[in-house]
């Protein structure tokens, strides 16, 4: 699987790519409305090998997200089937994207979140594709409204109030 827009390449992790993973994931403002900030690489190549076996149990997870023109691994986006509940839905597709800090404000995560969906929706033939984000995170809640996610209203994730949104493929752009 790999998908490509004008300055982003979207394709599987690697082994490799823990290094850059970890820069991201240790990051507490790139963590400041999601898990605890990744204390050693080892927990990068962890997380690699889970999204890994994504690939290989369900045919999706979450993908790197290399740009262009410098040919680093700026972050990861991609649809990732959700195999516990999450706010009452399971086995549903969610779209996710994460970046390192250097890379935010530059339309990068909207630009691979496109990408995501027009493979959801156009490849996988999704009827309903899922997002949440942290209700605060104005950044991310905003990226998703403009992809055209409907706010279907708040729950509870692990003791963090968060937005819960729906884009079905009628009303997909």
């Amino acid at each position: 699987m790999k998908l490509e827009t004008e300055r982003l390449i979207l394709r599987k992790f690697e082994d490799s790519d823990f290094e850059r993973l970890f820069l991201m994931d240790s990051d507490p403002e790139v963590m400041k409305y999601l898990e605890t900030p990744a204390a050693t690489p080892e927990d990068s190549k962890k997380m690699i090998r889970i999204i890994q076996k994504q690939y290989e149990e369900n045919g999706v997870g979450r993908l790197a997200v290399i740009e262009k023109e410098s040919g680093l691994m700026i972050g990861w986006s991609g649809l990732k089937l959700l195999k516990t509940p999450v706010n009452g839905y399971i086995n549903t597709l969610d779209l996710g994207y994460r970046f390192i800090p250097e890379f935010w404000g530059k339309g990068y995560a909207w630009e691979a979140a496109e990408a995501s969906l027009n493979y959801g929706f156009k490849t996988l033939d999704a009827e309903t594709i899922y997002a949440y984000a942290h209700s605060e995170n104005e950044g991310s809640n905003y990226i998703l409204k403009k992809l055209g996610f409907e706010n279907k209203g708040e729950f509870e994730e692990a003791g963090v109030r968060c937005t819960w949104y729906e884009l079905k493929r009628e009303n997909y752009i």
